[in-house]
C-alpha cells in the first residue's frame, strides 16, 4: 500500500478519491487551510508559502486537485490570474518544498483541463499532441500544465485533462437537472457544441490506475467515449428523469449578458479521443451517456 497526499481533497474528486483509496488500505494525507491533525490532514497557506513539512514526509505519490473553481465566478483579469495563480502556484511551492527536503516521490498526479484545445467548436477529434489553444481558457489550461512540468525532471509525471464530472452529488449534474425536474430543460446556445463527460466513478478509477501504473505519464484525456452535443445531453436528462424537452434552446447572447467571457465555455466545444487512455488498458464503466445518467439521477 502507498502513502498518498492529495491537495483539493475536499473537492468533488478529491472526497471520492480519498474514500476510494483508504478503503483499499492506502494512506492518505490532506492538505488544507485549517489547523489540520498532523497525521491525516496538513496545514498550508500557498498565498503565504507556508506548508507544513510533516505532510511530506514518506510520501509516495501527490495527487494535485487544488484550484479555484473555473466556471464559479464572471472572468474578470483578477479572476482569470486567481484561476491561474490557484494551481500553478501551488505546483511549485509542492515542487520547492519536495527539493528542499530531499525528498524524491514517485510521481506526481494533476487534474488538467480538457479546455486546453480552446473554447471552440469543430469537428476536429483532439488528441494530447495537439497545441493548447490561445483563447483565456487554453491559457489558463495551458499555464496549469507548464507548471506541472516542472516536475518532469523529478518524478513521473501525468496529467488528466478531465471534462464535466458527472456526480450524484453536487458538480455540474446537479445543476443542470435543477431547471430539467421543473420540466424546464432547454439546450445552451445553438445546442451543437460539443459535452466531453465522465462519470465519477469512473475518474476516481482512472487516478488509481494511474497511481499504479508507472508506464503512464504524461497528458490523457480522460472523457468517456461516446460524444454528446449539449442539446443530446439536455434531451437524455429529461428522458430519464421523464420530462419534456421542448422548449427553445437559451439564446447564447443572453448568457454572454449573463457570464461575460465565461459562457464560451458553456456555448462552446470539441471532441476529445481517449484512444490514449484506452490503449493503457483502462475501461470504462460508464460509457455510454443515458446508461451512466440513470445510474447516477437514480441515487438522488
Amino acid at each position: 500500500m502507498s502513502t498518498i497526499l492529495i491537495t483539493g481533497a475536499t473537492g468533488l474528486i478529491g472526497t471520492a478519491l480519498q474514500k476510494s483509496l483508504r478503503a483499499k488500505g492506502h494512506q492518505v494525507r490532506t492538505l488544507g487551510r485549517g489547523a489540520g491533525d498532523g497525521v491525516h490532514t496538513f496545514h498550508w497557506d500557498p498565498d503565504k508559502n507556508v506548508l507544513d513539512d510533516r505532510a511530506l514526509h514518506g510520501v509516495e505519490h501527490i495527487v494535485h486537485l487544488a484550484g479555484a473553481g473555473i466556471a464559479d465566478q464572471r472572468w474578470t483579469s483578477a479572476r482569470v490570474r486567481v484561476l491561474t495563480e490557484s494551481r500553478t502556484r501551488t505546483a511549485l511551492l509542492l515542487l520547492e518544498r519536495v527539493k528542499a527536503l530531499g525528498m524524491n516521490p514517485q510521481s506526481f498526479v494533476s487534474a488538467a483541463g480538457i479546455n486546453y484545445y480552446g473554447a471552440i467548436t469543430s469537428d476536429r477529434i483532439h488528441v494530447e499532441s495537439d497545441p493548447a489553444a490561445t483563447d483565456t481558457i487554453g491559457r489558463i489550461s495551458s499555464a496549469w500544465e507548464l507548471a506541472v512540468d516542472q516536475w518532469a525532471d523529478h518524478c513521473r509525471v501525468v496529467k488528466l485533462r478531465t471534462p464535466v464530472v458527472l456526480s450524484p452529488h453536487g458538480g455540474a449534474l446537479a445543476k443542470l437537472a435543477a431547471p430539467v425536474r421543473f420540466g424546464l430543460s432547454a439546450a445552451l446556445g445553438s445546442g451543437r457544441q460539443w459535452m466531453p463527460w465522465v462519470h465519477l466513478d469512473d475518474l476516481v478509477r482512472i487516478y488509481e490506475q494511474v497511481l499504479s501504473d508507472t508506464h503512464m505519464q504524461g497528458a490523457y484525456n480522460v472523457n468517456a467515449s461516446e460524444h454528446v452535443s449539449n442539446a443530446t445531453l439536455m434531451r437524455t436528462v429529461a428522458r430519464v428523469l421523464g420530462k419534456p424537452f421542448f422548449l427553445p434552446a437559451v439564446p447564447g447572447v443572453l448568457l454572454k449578458i449573463a457570464l461575460g467571457e465565461l459562457s464560451a465555455i458553456l456555448l462552446e466545444g470539441s471532441r476529445a479521443s481517449n484512444e490514449r487512455l484506452l490503449a493503457s488498458g483502462f475501461r470504462f464503466e460508464h460509457d455510454e451517456l443515458e446508461g451512466a445518467l440513470r445510474h447516477l439521477l437514480a441515487k438522488h
